[in-house]
């Protein structure tokens, strides 16, 4: 890889130019749009929150309907064995 050589041609107006037109490349970042580290761990705590709440309401339904279904099958008797 081929570096700037600093010379007698070189002056220092062009390696001001040079400098300013490598930095002008350089892509930063937006104030504007971005979030801190803190606001994004926020979000996703919340988002996997209401994910856990969801999760345990339907444990909690199939909870309910499986005592309903044992009960059904204890008054009907079909859970016994035949001896």
């Amino acid at each position: 890889m081929k570096g700037l050589a600093m010379g007698p041609m070189t002056t220092p107006e062009y390696s001001e130019r040079w400098a300013k037109r490598i930095n002008d490349n350089i892509l930063g970042t937006s104030l504007e749009n971005s979030q801190s580290i803190e606001e994004h761990l926020q979000l996703e705590a919340d988002k996997l929150r209401k994910g856990k709440n969801k999760v345990e309401e339907e444990l909690d339904s199939l909870k309910t309907n499986y005592k309903k279904l044992r009960l059904s099958l204890r008054t009907t008797g079909l859970g016994k064995t035949s001896e």
